[in-house]
């Protein structure tokens, strides 16, 4: 995709049409774990760790944490979660400014994606971003951790975050999406009615939408038996 644009994965970011494929990518995947709806969303996740690579690498001065960063992020792109969870958070401990606060993300990640949640959430934690995209993927991420822990009292606050940090209509759905499944798994099913309408309401020409008022009609139906 990013060849045929023949754009820096910043600018990708940046491209309303890039984005609607990345959220279209998303959407099947919610479709087909609608019982959880909480995995990390792969192709928004590559997308977002492009982006860091690109961000650290246009304002590091770090030389030896770009290094080892690099390093890491190759180990992660290989599928090797494992030692990349265990060099992000070595990288997290030892480096301040960017290439600490990227381990943070890369490590909350990888630690997520080995079943260590607890890990997950507090390197995620750690990590903070002003930008548009990945502090709400962040807050997101955190979410689905909760979620894995069937914490879903705080996997929906993490997920307000994520809906509530600078609204906009490519991602905000599938927040809200989340949102939704975590109120029905927490047995609020009036509140999972109310949030699954405001898709509809405020994101009808979303992919999410569809969804939405599916998911709306079943509780309504299964409350009122």
């Amino acid at each position: 995709m990013a060849k045929k644009e023949d754009k820096t994965g910043l600018e990708f970011l940046e491209s309303a049409e890039g984005l609607q494929q990345e959220i279209g990518k998303v959407q099947e995947t919610v479709e087909k774990n609608k019982n959880l709806v909480f995995g990390i969303g792969g192709a928004v996740l590559a997308v977002l760790l492009g982006y860091f690579g690109y961000k650290y690498y246009q304002t590091t001065q770090n030389e030896d944490g770009q290094k080892k960063l690099f390093t890491a992020v190759y180990k992660f792109e290989a599928d090797s979660t494992k030692a990349a969870a265990k060099e992000m958070t070595r990288i997290a401990d030892d480096f301040g400014g960017d290439a600490g606060n990227i381990a943070h993300f890369y490590a909350g990640v990888a630690n997520l994606k080995e079943g260590k949640f607890d890990a997950a959430i507090e390197q995620l934690k750690s990590f903070s971003s002003s930008d548009l995209l990945v502090q709400a993927r962040a807050y997101s991420l955190i979410g689905d951790a909760y979620s894995e822990k069937k914490a879903y009292s705080d996997a929906i606050d993490y997920y307000k975050k994520a809906v509530d940090y600078k609204a906009n209509k490519y991602f905000t759905p599938t927040y809200m999406l989340k949102l939704g499944a975590a109120y029905e798994a927490n047995k609020q099913a009036k509140e999972a009615i109310a949030i699954y309408g405001e898709i509809v309401e405020k994101y009808a020409d979303s992919q999410e939408s569809i969804n939405a008022k599916k998911y709306k009609a079943m509780l309504e139906g299964s409350v009122s038996e």
